[in-house]
């Protein structure tokens, strides 16, 4: 059964302002094609959106809600997501209490790999989750993690990684890779999570997405290697999350937290999405996200901003299913959310062509890196180190 399109939603959708495509105004209502994606314009999805009922749209009236700014779940291949009995024992989140292990950790952290992968990350024209080129960057992406692995991995430890797509249809995968914990204290996974698909708001216009979310991606992925490099042996198991298809309305995330849902122990789920921009003249920050959030875990992230990081917190809200963090909420998992500044303070050039490494000196990769600390700081405090 369709629902009828919700009055709020109906008028956001009718009033979008087409965004030009190479001087011509962008369709509506018809099934357009572009060389380099696959993707049925007219295809019917089923959308959440916050207080109200499922509703079906096509996948274009989904792109003009977007551009109006309206936040959504597409719930169409995961409508009982939260809904499924599932494994969950509940973790504590003690104050930090291992600065002696994480510290010498932090030292490994460095700003060169993330300059480096995110000048060929932001290179692919879009990371679009439909287009050949979002595929692409996911197989160099995916590449790259297990080159990392195989150069900073001690001989022991790789043999507790494993790294994996986790298929979807639209062409573009997830990846996880995965520190297998110690057998006699794995009571449950840690997931550290960031998305890899960019978009334009006008969706078959370039979108090199370097911050959003290339910054993201490339901050875990510094974070991995740094734990790699000193040889880091979890006592809990530790996964990092790559996820496609956020920008379809967290598409990936909710696939992977419905797979998980009954069979793993998710005990908490830390997202970075935008971790790059310090806007000139504000004070730079870490925006700790206070809505649709685990209130404890939460607080958790505040102290590990407080004990390892350079700079100081600020609280800020994002709204509803703004990202990944969102699907493993909705399931009924404690997940936090770390972004670059308050909301007001962002970055305003995402979902454009102008998204890039240069277009501005408040791009900061010594930024980038308080958010590699927090993430070492939150595997190594919440997943011990076995002997």
């Amino acid at each position: 059964m369709k629902y009828l399109l919700s009055l709020v939603a109906l008028a956001s959708v009718a009033n979008a302002v087409a965004v030009p495509l190479d001087g011509e105004q962008a369709p509506f209502g018809v099934d357009y094609k572009h060389p380099g994606f696959d993707w049925d314009l007219s295809a019917q999805r089923l959308v959440q959106i916050e207080g109200q009922a499922p509703v079906w749209m096509t996948e274009l009236e989904k792109i003009h809600a977007k551009q109006r700014g309206i936040k959504f779940f597409d719930i169409t291949d995961t409508r009982d997501l939260g809904t499924v009995p599932r494994l969950q024992v509940k973790a504590s989140f003690p104050s930090p209490n291992a600065t002696e292990k994480v510290k010498p950790i932090l030292k490994k952290l460095s700003t060169k790999g993330p300059r480096e992968n995110l000048k060929h990350f932001s290179s692919f024209r879009t990371r679009h989750y439909r287009s050949d080129t979002g595929r692409q960057s996911q197989l160099w992406l995916r590449d790259r993690i297990a080159e990392i692995t195989s150069e900073w991995g001690s001989k022991s430890l790789q043999n507790r990684i494993s790294i994996s797509e986790f298929t979807h249809n639209w062409g573009q995968n997830s990846i996880i890779a995965r520190i297998n914990g110690s057998s006699t204290h794995d009571d449950g996974v840690l997931i550290i999570g960031a998305h890899q698909d960019s978009t334009n708001m006008w969706p078959f216009l370039p979108a090199p997405g370097a911050d959003d979310d290339g910054s993201g991606s490339v901050t875990i992925l510094e974070s991995y290697r740094a734990l790699l490099a000193a040889d880091f042996h979890p006592e809990r198991s530790l996964e990092f999350h790559w996820y496609s298809a956020e920008e379809g309305g967290l598409l990936g995330s909710q696939a992977v937290a419905k797979a998980y849902e009954g069979r793993v122990n998710v005990l908490a789920m830390s997202q970075f999405d935008m971790t790059a921009w310090v806007k000139r003249g504000t004070r730079e920050e870490v925006g700790i996200i206070t809505d649709f959030v685990d209130l404890p875990l939460t607080e958790f992230n505040k102290q590990l901003v407080d004990t390892y990081l350079d700079i100081p917190w600020v609280e800020t809200k994002c709204g509803y299913a703004c990202s990944d963090h969102a699907s493993w909420a909705k399931a009924g998992y404690p997940s936090s959310f770390t972004i670059e500044s308050t909301f007001g303070n962002s970055n305003q050039n995402i979902h454009s062509a102008k998204d890039r490494i240069d277009v501005s000196d408040e791009f900061s990769f010594d930024h980038m890196l308080e958010f590699s600390k927090l993430a070492v700081a939150f595997a190594v405090e919440l997943g011990g180190i076995s002997n």
